[in-house]
């Protein structure tokens, strides 16, 4: 499933957020769109989930047109991300939290669920076996039974993190995933990145940690101005004299 931006323009009043951006996110692969603030990256993101709807241009996933439609219909296609701030229910505790990500794939109807039905039950055994499995995997077994705003700002990333996954993503669009966490915190995430791409999901990340972008990226894109100035390999993005300029033109305003 490749998805690919074309042409996709996004203005403000006057203002040109976006402006003719194009490219490709090849299936299996992780993506990193990098640039000075105010590059453009995360309207991007907010163009292609739906939570934006673009002045110009298209957007396709698997050949299927995005663009117009709501962020619900989005991530029924199997599109789903994350934002730059945490967005953890914080009363509930992190299986519960996961719980009710998974609580969208249920099959049980309203009448069983105030009848009690046996069906319901096995599926809550399977939701919460699901649920378990989601949390080890993202290394908060520990903290299962905690609430998430009690829990570091680096572990509620995590929540955030296996509630995503709870939706089964077959895209999973990650918007600043190592913003304020520890570097050994940066570096287990980056690992848990990698294990999300071997279990087959393609990965498009947003990150302003160089670092941790050159670490884990196939391809990296970069915006600036709201433009595509460079794509490619991360030793290429690393050498290339257009984005050099870009990030040196703009040290004081990069993160």
């Amino acid at each position: 499933m490749t998805l690919a931006v074309r042409d996709l323009a996004v203005r403000f009043g006057g203002v040109a957020a976006l402006e003719g951006v194009s490219f490709d996110v090849r299936p299996g692969s992780i993506t990193s769109v990098i640039g000075p603030n105010g590059a453009g990256k995360t309207t991007a993101f907010n163009a292609i989930t739906g939570y934006l709807r673009p002045t110009g241009g298209r957007i396709t996933y698997d050949g299927v047109p995005l663009t117009g439609l709501r962020p619900s219909a989005i991530a029924r296609r199997g599109i789903v991300r994350t934002f730059q701030r945490t967005s953890v229910f914080p009363a509930l505790s992190v299986e519960h939290n996961v719980l009710t990500g998974l609580h969208l794939r249920g099959t049980a109807g309203f009448l069983e669920v105030l009848a009690g039905r046996r069906r319901l039950a096995d599926e809550e055994k399977t939701l919460a076996a699901d649920a378990a499995g989601i949390i080890e995997f993202v290394g908060l077994r520990h903290r299962q039974s905690e609430g998430a705003s009690a829990l570091p700002y680096g572990e509620q990333r995590l929540v955030e993190l296996a509630v995503a996954l709870a939706a089964r993503p077959r895209l999973l669009l990650l918007d600043e995933p190592g913003a304020g966490m520890t570097g050994a915190e940066k570096t287990a995430v980056s690992g848990l990145i990698r294990k999300v791409r071997e279990q087959g999901v393609t990965v498009l990340l947003v990150e302003h940690d160089m670092r941790m972008v050159m670490g884990i990226s196939d391809t990296v894109i970069v915006l600036s101005g709201g433009r595509v100035i460079a794509e490619g390999a991360p030793a290429e993005i690393q050498a290339h004299p257009d984005v050099i300029r870009a990030y040196l033109g703009a040290s004081r305003g990069t993160a």
